[in-house]
C-alpha cells in the first residue's frame, strides 16, 4: 500500500486553516460590541461672568457621550460617568472585531487561490 506524504501544498494549505481556526477562537472570545466613540468632554457654559468664558481650566465637566453614525446621521448618546466605561469596552470590541474580520478575510482570499488551483487539477484529471 503506497503512503503519501503531505506535499508543500498540502502543508501551506493545513497551515491556513490552523491560523483560520485560531482567529475564529478569537472571534468567539468577544463580548458585546458597538461602533462609536466614548467623548470626555470638559464644556463651556452660556454665562459670559462664569470663569469657564476665560479659562479652559474652569470648563465645567467632565460630560461623557457616545457618539456613532446611523444611515448617515451622526448620533450623540449623553452617559452617566458610570456608564462610559461599559460604553468604551464595547466600542473597543467593535474595534476587535474589525480587525479580526479584515484578517480573516485576508487570510481567506490568500487561502481560496491554491484551493481554487487544486479543485481545477483535480477536475482536469478526471
Amino acid at each position: 500500500m503506497k503512503q503519501s506524504n503531505p506535499t508543500h501544498k498540502d502543508t501551506i494549505t493545513t497551515s491556513y486553516a490552523e491560523r483560520f481556526v485560531s482567529l475564529k477562537r478569537e472571534l468567539e472570545a468577544l463580548g458585546y460590541f458597538c461602533k462609536g466613540t466614548v467623548l470626555k468632554r470638559m464644556m463651556k457654559c452660556g454665562q459670559k461672568r462664569c470663569a469657564c468664558q476665560h479659562d479652559s481650566s474652569m470648563r465645567h465637566g467632565p460630560y461623557f457621550e457616545w457618539t456613532y453614525k446611523a444611515k448617515g446621521k451622526t448620533i450623540n448618546i449623553r452617559l452617566q460617568p458610570e456608564e462610559a466605561p461599559v460604553y468604551q469596552k464595547a466600542v473597543d470590541e467593535y474595534r476587535k472585531l474589525k480587525s479580526l474580520l479584515t484578517r480573516m478575510e485576508r487570510l481567506s482570499r490568500t487561502a481560496i487561490a491554491p484551493l481554487a488551483r487544486k479543485a481545477l487539477s483535480n477536475l482536469e484529471k478526471i
